[in-house]
């Protein structure tokens, strides 16, 4: 048999698209090695310029405002200049990030440098898992992104470890004057990896269909499927962007759509609900967490790297579950984890309870959050909006997912050092209150949200309209022309 005859009997090409969907998801390392580095350097960065809770907030929130700044803008990036070039975009200002960062005299240097990071990590968490569920099959779309977050927690245990190792037989003395500008500088590594590899991978045919070149979307989609497959998935796209022009009446799609506006809300919700569960304090504040009742820095940083070990595991059973159960039965099953486990951290930290109960309780959130939270959510929020307003909606409810994530990241030190609910709860009291939020959080997507597993992406507008109660408008049929 030719290869062109194999082509084209073959259902879909794994190995291509597993291929792609891997170098696109070093976005998501480079997410979580990004916001991850601090967790080790915010202790010693905060003696070293002998900050308050305040500026202390402010030194790990900045990268989270800046994430606000990429998020937003990438919707119009991904669409001016496409999918890869927007990441490649943000793999060179994680490196300026890096080593800005690291040689940085100064506080307001050094948040500067942050912000940049965090631009990059908003372009990242937009683009990246975008560009996957647009290559990927409807019945591996699940698993694909799923890789996204999955990266996004290697990343962030990668960088647990790295801290350790930097940290492990130093005093605290060199950790506030050199170890911190290492922690951070070592990101320069896998922020150059991941530009040079983008070379090696297609632009998303879905954007190549947006912008007319059906001839570079039918070979791309070629290699991920077969030509026949190729040309109905192409017709299949051009099919919703012209029912969405028809359903506004315009020859540009508008968000005022009743329709439209309510999905964007929706799907707005579901990503600003992810850090009301409290997944940035864990990932920035848990050795300062643990710190208190490991005695120390180092051991402190040796017991995050269970938790992110912890953290990969669950990810993993969430890749592995979510195209099998579905996306919903993981939301709720997961956050009920998430509530039980903040609720005992708070209980240890009320109690001062020594030992690994603490370890234990954050290994609970954080499996929890991996197959729900973190698998699920990601997959609907890059799943829900349809192609005719994807990149902006995304856009939208990222920079919103960010903006959320800055009030947490912001707020949590400063009500962690409060004199009277640390006299009171001894750190317990926005534990607990992030148990509370996780259940609210948990019902709204319940019953908005419709599952999504095995739907195509040209077809969630119309799921979406029947969660909501919503009818889409019939499409208008086309005039007849009189004959000459």
């Amino acid at each position: 048999m030719s290869s062109t005859t194999a082509a084209a009997s073959r259902k879909y090409n794994f190995a291509y698209i597993i291929r792609i969907c891997c170098i696109a998801a070093l976005g998501g390392i480079l997410l979580g090695y990004d916001t991850a580095v601090i967790s080790g350097a915010i202790g010693p960065i905060r003696d070293h310029f002998n900050l308050s809770p305040a500026q202390t907030g402010w030194a790990v929130s900045s990268v989270v405002l800046g994430s606000i700044l990429g998020a937003v803008s990438a919707g119009w990036s991904a669409l001016k200049y496409g999918r890869r070039n927007t990441l490649f975009i943000a793999a060179i200002l994680f490196m300026i990030s890096a080593i800005g960062s690291a040689l940085a005299d100064t506080f307001t240097f050094y948040t500067i440098l942050r912000i940049v990071g965090g631009v990059a990590v908003g372009l990242a968490c937009v683009v990246s898992p975008m560009y996957m569920s647009e290559v990927a099959p409807k019945d591996f779309r699940g698993r694909a992104v799923s890789m996204f977050q999955q990266s996004a927690v290697i990343g962030q245990t990668g960088v647990f470890y790295v801290n350790y190792l930097i940290a492990k037989g130093m005093s605290e003395e060199w950790l506030v004057d050199m170890g911190w500008r290492w922690m951070l500088g070592s990101e320069v590594i896998p922020a150059a990896l991941f530009a040079g590899l983008l070379f090696l991978i297609p632009e998303s045919p879905r954007w190549l269909v947006l912008k007319g070149q059906i001839d570079k979307a039918k070979d791309t989609l070629s290699q991920i499927s077969n030509p026949e497959h190729a040309d109905r998935v192409i017709k299949d796209i051009q099919d919703s962007l012209v029912d969405a022009r028809a359903s506004n009446g315009k020859s540009k799609i508008s968000l005022r759509s009743p329709l439209l506006f309510a999905i964007l809300v929706i799907g707005t919700f579901v990503a600003a609900a992810q850090q009301l569960t409290g997944i940035n304090v864990i990932m920035y504040y848990t050795p300062e967490i643990l710190k208190p009742i490991t005695g120390s820095t180092e051991n402190a940083l040796f017991q995050t790297t269970f938790v992110g070990i912890v953290f990969i595991a669950g990810n993993g059973l969430g890749m592995y579950l979510i195209d099998k159960v579905g996306r919903l039965p993981l939301m709720k099953w997961g956050t009920l984890g998430c509530a039980l486990g903040m609720t005992i951290v708070g209980y240890v930290l009320y109690t001062q309870t020594q030992g690994y109960a603490a370890l234990f309780a954050l290994c609970l959130y954080v499996v929890s959050y991996a197959t729900s939270w973190g698998c699920a959510c990601w997959t609907m929020i890059s799943e829900i909006f349809p192609n005719s307003i994807r990149s902006r909606a995304m856009a939208i409810a990222v920079g919103a997912q960010w903006f959320t994530g800055f009030l947490v990241t912001q707020l949590f030190p400063m009500l962690n050092e409060n004199a009277y609910l640390k006299e009171n709860f001894n750190g317990a009291f926005s534990f607990w209150v992030f148990a509370v939020l996780s259940l609210l959080c948990m019902f709204v997507v319940v019953k908005y949200v419709p599952e999504t597993k095995g739907v195509s992406l040209e077809k969630m507008e119309e799921t979406m309209a029947k969660k909501l109660g919503k009818h889409l408008p019939e499409k208008q049929p086309e005039p007849v022309k009189a004959n000459a």
